[in-house]
């Protein structure tokens, strides 16, 4: 069975992507959610919570809290949402350059013991270098992925042994231990599309995230990743992320993507693709060369998948565009590469989320079930 994930939009959010707010002369898009402090709709408790109620009625099993400098802090968040909800997990989008390993496994463990266990791990490890650098982090790529594999590596350690030492390159520690210890080992996310963050993945983590593709693309990705990883003799479970844009007719789907960009200010195309240029992600690169390829064809890359929002977002920027029948056959096509967590998101979130949870997440259940019934 596929389960479904979704994403809290910390920085804002709207109806449209890339349009300035006329309070704010300065625009600066976040590579996860597409707005700041410009934005239409802010981060406001009132409005997170709704999306996380919203999520949870909907069929989402878990919130993605996103890291960033224009996003609230996850872990706060997280700790204000567990009363408002009763079995949405929240899974926490952390850097190791932002934060010492046994420091967040404390701050995460009390989230996981007073939520009852619904707390999960994505380690991030940042492909901005400007962004990394307005934490203070300054290490190269190559270091930046050997650091990653050395935290999470403690983290296995925090939730499994008691008085250990550490000795590595980026942290020492002594006598260390947590409390209090997550009664279940959580799962570690964990995404990168470098050769280096791929290996990362293989050998450390427990769920690959992969923004959406192309289907041929992506059926080339999780089939290297599954021989990467049993070559170290494991298992992975995959997740595979896209915005969604819906309509009761494909064409009117597809005009509601195009109605996103309406307002996008064309100095903000411009600043995207510097920024593309001079970033280290090659999952970001990968996403921009999506869009080079499909610009002619008005963004189209396949069957109900459009590329449109890969001007404006840096991030996880494909979009599922049609009717909930069409979107849910997409997602069902996926799941059959083997992704058994699908992320959806889209703007402005809270109406997204909830038409995907009233008109999609039954859909691609129904199919599968209809499957395993033949």
């Amino acid at each position: 069975m596929v389960e479904f994930i979704t994403m809290a939009p910390t920085s804002g959010d709207g109806e449209y992507v890339g349009a300035v707010n006329n309070n704010s002369s300065r625009r600066k898009v976040d590579a996860w959610s597409g707005t700041d402090e410009a934005a239409e709709r802010q981060p406001t408790f009132e409005y997170i919570r709704d999306i996380a109620q919203a999520a949870e009625k909907g069929g989402f099993s878990t919130l993605l809290l996103p890291t960033g400098g224009s996003c609230l802090d996850s872990l706060a968040v997280a700790a204000n949402l567990i009363g408002q909800t009763n079995r949405l997990k929240f899974l926490f989008a952390i850097r190791p350059g932002s934060i010492q390993p046994t420091i967040f496994a404390k701050q995460f463990a009390t989230v996981d013991y007073w939520s009852g266990g619904r707390a999960l791990v994505n380690v991030v490890t940042g492909g901005s270098p400007t962004d990394l650098a307005a934490d203070g982090d300054f290490l190269d790529h190559g270091t930046r992925y050997k650091r990653t594999r050395e935290y999470i590596q403690i983290l296995k350690r925090l939730f499994t042994e008691e008085h250990f030492d550490h000795d590595g390159e980026f942290y020492q520690l002594k006598g260390a231990s947590l409390f209090p210890r997550p009664k279940e080992i959580p799962k570690i996310y964990f995404g990168g599309a470098s050769n280096v963050g791929k290996d990362v993945a293989a050998a450390e983590s427990d769920v690959y995230m992969l923004w959406g593709e192309t289907l041929e693309n992506t059926k080339e990705r999780i089939e290297e990743m599954k021989k990467r990883t049993a070559d170290y003799n494991r298992e992975l479970n995959y997740s595979v992320s896209f915005q969604v844009v819906l309509g009761e007719t494909e064409d009117e789907a597809f005009n509601n993507a195009e109605k996103l960009l309406s307002k996008t200010e064309e100095n903000l195309l411009n600043e995207k693709n510097a920024a593309t240029a001079k970033g280290e992600s090659i999952g970001v690169k990968r996403l921009h060369q999506l869009m080079e390829d499909g610009r002619e064809n008005n963004f189209k890359i396949g069957p109900n998948l459009w590329a449109g929002l890969t001007q404006v977002l840096s991030g996880n920027s494909i979009a599922l565009v049609g009717t909930p029948d069409q979107v849910a056959e997409r997602i069902v096509e996926y799941a059959d590469l083997g992704f058994d967590k699908v992320l959806l998101r889209g703007f402005p979130h809270l109406e997204t989320i909830q038409e995907i949870g009233e008109n999609v997440i039954p859909k691609v259940h129904e199919i599968i079930s209809s499957r395993q019934t033949v």
